[in-house]
């Protein structure tokens, strides 16, 4: 050792040295337990979903409707009183079932004097007719992810089959509510003539796309 050099000893009391053991030890003790607790994440494989009774989430469920305009444009509005009730069964898709109920006085084309048009007895005739119904007759699988659903509509007194195409987009708990979720999109075209709503064809429209997009909270 050279001259005048100082060697100095690190020493940590055995209390402090503790206190660190036990902090350490509940850190990854609250990490483990934060990994346990993480729910799984979604998936996208509809042969995972949790077969049973499902109701739509009215605040994340909605239909969108479209139709030609004169020709120049494509005319768009929405639907906002949308409830539905779906049976899902995982192992036989085909054995799912879905009935979707729309309130009439919903149906809006974004535009306040076009509203009040659509409630009179030219289109919905609302007061007389305030719901319509979808109801399933069968599900085709149609790949591993999408499926043709079959049933009857029936929209202002008039019952007429049609059918949509939907799409599974993915199931697991909802990050905010914490509640089994399954969600949904599907696409019809249907004729407004078949129903008896008539006017200002062939001007407007007779082929009418709706586009579902809804979010099924698993019945307790």
């Amino acid at each position: 050792m050279k001259r005048g050099s100082v060697v100095t000893k690190s020493r940590t009391s055995p209390r402090v040295a503790l206190r660190s053991t036990i902090v350490l030890a509940l850190m990854l003790s609250g990490a483990a337990r934060a990994q346990d607790a993480a729910p799984p994440a979604p998936t996208t494989d509809p042969t995972q979903v949790r077969s049973g009774a499902y109701r739509l989430d009215s605040a994340h469920g909605k239909i969108t409707w479209s139709l030609s305009h004169l020709g120049f444009s494509t005319y768009y509005g929405a639907i906002t009183d949308v409830s539905a009730e779906a049976t899902l069964d995982a192992k036989a898709p085909g054995s799912s079932r879905i009935t979707v109920t729309i309130g009439t006085p919903s149906i809006t084309g974004l535009n306040d004097k076009l509203d009040a048009h659509l409630k009179s007895p030219d289109f919905f005739d609302t007061p007389k007719f305030p719901t319509a119904t979808f109801v399933s007759t069968s599900v085709e699988p149609t790949s591993p992810t999408t499926a043709r659903v079959n049933g009857t509509l029936t929209l202002k007194g008039v019952t007429k089959p049609i059918s949509f195409d939907a799409t599974f987009n993915q199931a697991g708990l909802h990050p905010v509510d914490k509640l089994y979720t399954v969600g949904f999109d599907g696409r019809a075209v249907i004729k407004r003539s078949d129903f008896g709503i008539t006017a200002y064809l062939p001007m407007v429209g007779d082929e009418v796309t709706l586009r579902l997009e809804g979010e099924f909270k698993a019945v307790p």
